[in-house]
């Protein structure tokens, strides 16, 4: 017959070992939601000069590491479904009318944003945009 010691000692071990797998299991959750690009999804907007806020001195951090930036753009911007939502993020001031692509994550906002043509935007997006006219659309900046 097994002594009290020895289950006592098994069921402590049980314990640890239960508490350490969600431990880790936690660890994986919370690295797959806000670090790994998982679940981000990409918004597309057009830049409108006149929704910009200058944050002055106090730039807001740039999470690709690029430094302080000196202005702020709330603009509504689409999935690739076509459903709206205001979205805002720091950046340098950016060319009137472009339409840009952003990479927005759950609990960190938008991670990056690059211009693309009015053509590389998904359908149910350019039916919220005017076509630009031909030539209008200036290149995108290198």
């Amino acid at each position: 017959m097994p002594r009290l010691e020895d289950m006592t000692m098994k069921k402590t071990g049980l314990l640890w070992l239960g508490a350490a797998a969600v431990v880790i299991a936690g660890a994986i959750l919370c690295w797959t939601i806000f670090f790994s690009g998982f679940r981000d999804t990409s918004y597309y907007t057009q830049v409108d000069n006149t929704r910009i806020s200058r944050h002055g001195g106090q730039g807001a951090v740039d999470l690709s590491g690029n430094g302080g930036m000196e202005f702020s753009y709330t603009l509504p911007s689409y999935d690739e479904n076509g459903r709206q939502k205001d979205i805002t993020f720091a950046s340098r001031e950016l060319r009137e009318g472009a339409f840009l692509c952003l990479t927005v994550r759950p609990g960190r906002g938008v991670m990056t944003w690059a211009e693309v043509r009015y053509d590389e935007l998904p359908p149910a997006v350019r039916a919220h945009y005017n076509a630009p006219e031909d030539g209008q659309e200036a290149p995108r900046d290198p």
